[in-house]
């Protein structure tokens, strides 16, 4: 029997420190069942102490999501643990990580304090965590800069403590593969109760090692993988979790290691992270990028008829790929749909059909052809429109030419009203957004701007993403239309809704404090 080696899967707390604005409780749920259905070991979805709203959406999840472990993380101190464990506390399984450097660069010029009072802090947060679960983890932050005999140390003490898991993150991506080798090496043969844990390695990508490093580690003994979809993360990003599945899976007769993933399950996956985080998949990128099954040689594309395995080591359907395009008119019934939606690897439960075949029959009326790319656009723009939205839009009414300023008219329900405004600018999002900030009384700056299109060809949907600023924090809108116009409308929407909810929490805690 082949080893396992565990996946961890930290998207949603180490990828999700990466983005420009912070993820929505929604945002984060809805990826968290997709994730859940990977088949990850673990998931670590949250800092609950870093404030509210994390607490909220850790302690939803572990609420909601039943197949993974679900772990929060907790620095070294006895708040951050007691927030951890009650956030926890609804989950069938859970975990709680705890960290604290252990480099002597981080032990001097950020801690302040010696080896020993740096363990002596992990051993006293072990045993606290452990009152909430069994299952603890410690990592050694920056061991990668750590001299060996130092990790053995604090490594040997934690485990002592009960950590059951002991991760070894190389935080900064410095090390190389041998050197990440050795030290797992070292840790294996020199501290004498290390059969009593797992060993995890967690790398970050800062010289493109991250993969390397990870299954250097694998090699020498280590479990547990920590890894983000897509490879999202602290500056260069994580160890990117689709592409150590492959390797594993690919490679099982090299490496004699396996995972539990569902890798058909990965293609989706990777589309709903870079969706809802607003961040692409660079073309190129392995397993999921758009071209990671293209072939434009002529003798590549003659090799893969002869013979798929002359020029692809996988199949796109092992990934979830889709393999083909169920073109749907407004002539299709719901069935069809839902067929489809089957197919593409969708559940009953990821939409709601009535909602989704409203906007289906709306959009093949508007361009004739519905293809896959747009029902699975529909499914994530469905779900971040919320009934309770305070901001609705009615209708929006722009033109412009080349001779004139462009104008927009807009009409928005806020609240229970019905307002309409009109606006000139230098063209008809200009002229849109301003009429918006007529309704809403709210400058909001907008500080990124990004138009795409969901498919190809000209029948595409566009896709708006924008990254807006107000009162010192940043939010996220993305909006979906045939027209570009309105689906820019409806992404500033998304934002000033944001913002009226940001609003109403600041205001509740406000009464809390006063009474």
């Amino acid at each position: 029997m082949q080893d396992k080696v565990w996946i961890f899967d930290t998207t949603l707390r180490d990828g999700e420190q990466a983005l420009k604005a912070s993820l929505t409780e929604n945002d984060k749920v809805q990826l968290a069942h997709a994730i859940s259905r990977l088949n990850v070991d673990v998931m670590e979805v949250g800092f609950p102490v870093s404030s509210p709203a994390d607490f909220r959406a850790v302690q939803r999840i572990a609420t909601e999501v039943r197949n993974p472990i679900i772990c929060g993380l907790a620095r070294a101190v006895s708040k951050d643990i007691e927030a951890c464990g009650e956030a926890l506390k609804p989950a069938l399984q859970s975990r709680i990580h705890t960290f604290i450097a252990t480099s002597p660069l981080h032990l001097e010029h950020k801690l302040r304090m010696s080896l020993d009072d740096a363990t002596a802090m992990a051993v006293k947060s072990i045993k606290l965590a452990r009152n909430y679960t069994d299952d603890v983890e410690f990592s050694c932050e920056d061991a990668g800069r750590t001299p060996h005999a130092d990790l053995c140390r604090i490594v040997e003490a934690a485990i002592n403590a009960g950590a059951s898991t002991i991760n070894l993150p190389d935080t900064v991506g410095y090390v190389t593969p041998d050197e990440y080798a050795a030290m797992i090496h070292h840790l294996m043969n020199n501290v004498p109760n290390i059969d009593k844990a797992r060993l995890s390695v967690h790398c970050h990508n800062d010289l493109g090692l991250a993969v390397a490093n990870s299954i250097a580690a694998v090699q020498a003994g280590a479990r547990q993988i920590e890894c983000t979809i897509n490879g999202i993360g602290e500056r260069a990003g994580n160890c990117s979790l689709e592409e150590v599945a492959m390797i594993m899976k690919m490679r099982q007769d090299h490496l004699k290691v396996h995972t539990d993933i569902h890798s058909e399950e990965i293609y989706r996956a990777s589309r709903q992270v870079a969706k809802i985080c607003n961040m692409a998949v660079q073309p190129n990128k392995a397993i999921v990028g758009e071209n990671a099954f293209a072939h434009s040689s002529g003798i590549h594309q003659d090799g893969v008829l002869k013979a798929q395995n002359t020029y692809e080591i996988m199949s796109p359907e092992s990934v979830g790929v889709p393999n083909n395009q169920l073109n749907m008119t407004s002539r299709s019934g719901r069935h069809v749909i839902e067929h489809r939606l089957m197919e593409l690897g969708y559940q009953k439960s990821d939409y709601d059909m009535d909602k989704l075949y409203e906007s289906f029959l709306a959009l093949a009326d508007q361009k004739g052809t519905v293809y896959d790319y747009d029902l699975e656009a529909m499914i994530y723009f469905n779900q971040i429109n919320d009934e309770d939205d305070h901001y609705k839009l009615e209708f929006v009414n722009s033109t412009s030419n080349s001779q004139s300023v462009a104008s927009s008219t807009i009409g928005m329900t806020v609240g229970e009203q019905s307002k309409q405004e009109a606006a000139t600018g230098n063209g008809p999002v200009e002229a849109s957004f301003l009429a918006l900030e007529r309704i809403t009384g709210m400058a909001v700056e907008v500080i990124e701007y990004n138009l795409d299109a969901t498919g190809q060809g000209a029948s595409s949907l566009g896709q708006v993403d924008i990254i807006a600023k107000y009162n010192g924090r940043q939010y996220h809108g993305a909006g979906l239309a045939a027209d570009i116009v309105e689906a820019s409308v409806r992404a500033m929407i998304r934002v000033y809704n944001l913002i009226d909810r940001a609003q109403k929490v600041s205001s509740l805690k406000q009464q809390r404090k006063a009474g």
